[in-house]
């Protein structure tokens, strides 16, 4: 299903994860936000550009339950989840990345997996509480899957920037959320970790359902999937890369204005 900037026919279909409708966000009086119809299939890989101020930040912030809207209604997985606390979101499925990593440094991969299981809500006691065999299967398939395996025993301040962003996904893939949001995973990356994160993501769709919050449209054009810009709030066009950047309304407001900020 593509995401539409109008309401759907009657019903919506329960492929759709997460649907967002009539939503409402306003700061100081400025509208940060103005969605009509927005909703993603069940693991589908979904990228999200636009302007800086475009609210792209601000629709992570009201599917993860940063910040409630001032109207309208949230579904996720056939459950309303409008005014739900972020911690409730969280638990029912929804992951975060923001772009900047947060990993302990002074913990290994390893270490830093252990923390982000989801038995405990303490930090400490995650550290010092004994891994079980199928956790510990679990975090190394994970590992695994995003190449970092052979690093599990080295400290995180020694990965690379990319290992860093892989680690961070990882740390939320432990939890094995229905819906992953990730902002902006290829800024600071090099050529090669670009192609490996692009490839990674690729290989989570079909198990996660994944919003991106993009600027790199190389990126974007490695991913291969559904694009959706939004402008001042709105969902301005919606489709293949190739699409949006021929859509005159895009062309006008968005590309128009030069480089891709």
């Amino acid at each position: 299903m593509s995401i539409l900037a109008e309401h759907p026919g009657e019903g919506t279909s329960r492929l759709d994860l997460i649907q967002l409708t009539d939503v409402t966000v306003s700061f100081d009086g400025f509208k940060a936000l103005d969605i009509g119809y927005f909703a993603v299939d069940r693991n589908a890989l979904r990228v999200v550009i636009g302007p800086n101020g475009a609210g792209k930040t601000t629709l992570c912030d009201v599917i993860s339950g940063k910040t409630r809207p001032a109207s309208g209604r949230v579904v996720f997985d056939e459950v309303d989840i409008t005014g739900m606390a972020d911690t409730a979101i969280a638990a029912r499925g929804v992951g975060r990345k923001f772009q900047t990593p947060t990993v302990f440094d002074g913990l290994t991969v390893m270490e830093n997996m252990e923390l982000a299981l989801p038995r405990t809500r303490g930090v400490w006691r995650n550290l010092f509480a004994r891994t079980a065999p199928a956790e510990r299967e679990l975090i190394e398939s994970i590992l695994t899957r995003v190449r970092l395996i052979e690093s599990r025993a080295i400290e995180s301040r020694h990965l690379s920037h990319g290992q860093r962003q892989w680690l961070e996904i990882s740390m939320l893939m432990v939890s094995r959320p229905k819906l992953l949001l990730v902002d902006e995973p290829a800024a600071g990356l090099t050529d090669h970790e670009t192609a490996l994160t692009a490839e990674l993501l690729n290989e989570l769709k079909g198990h996660h359902t994944i919003i991106v919050i993009e600027h790199d449209m190389e990126f974007v054009r490695r991913l291969g999937s559904e694009v959706t810009v939004l402008c001042e709030g709105r969902v301005l066009s919606s489709g293949t890369l190739e699409h949006v950047q021929n859509d005159a309304k895009v062309i006008e407001a968005y590309l128009g204005r030069g480089k891709e900020r």
